[in-house]
């Protein structure tokens, strides 16, 4: 995945920096909470639970208030772009890490380390070229 950002417009939300529509920073946002609602880490089963509701509209953004004005507020999501779109970039990136053994996805500190080693790697380029 490609991450184009503007370095003097650069949101606090770093789902805005990461994903191109509001619907899919949603759905991230929403993956996140969800893992860290269970312990951080999910199985197969948990994350195919969540993109099935997500698919079938079942998922919700905003619980219903009090006040009649204060409507739940639901989203749908195709299965299928949740995770060509949300969860195999999220991996890709480090955001989310997959356990081959043990068949569970975890958050992850990576995407950090990650673009630590891009900057470090930045930094040898200008350092090779000033030589």
């Amino acid at each position: 995945m490609v991450i184009l950002f503007d370095q003097f417009n650069l949101s606090e939300d770093i789902y805005k920096v990461i994903f191109a529509t509001e619907q899919q920073e949603i759905v991230g946002k929403m993956l996140i909470n969800y893992m860290w609602d269970n312990g951080g880490e999910i199985g197969k089963t948990e994350m195919s639970i969540f993109a099935t509701r997500l698919h079938d509209g079942e998922a919700v953004i905003k619980e219903k208030g009090r006040s009649p004005m204060d409507k739940e507020v639901r989203i749908s999501y195709n299965k299928r772009q949740f995770y060509d779109r949300i969860l195999t970039p999220m991996r890709g990136m480090g955001l989310i890490d997959y356990d081959l053994y043990k068949k569970t996805y975890k958050v992850s500190d990576k995407f950090n380390k990650l673009m630590i080693k891009i900057g470090l790697t930045w930094l040898r380029e200008l350092d090779r070229r000033k030589k």
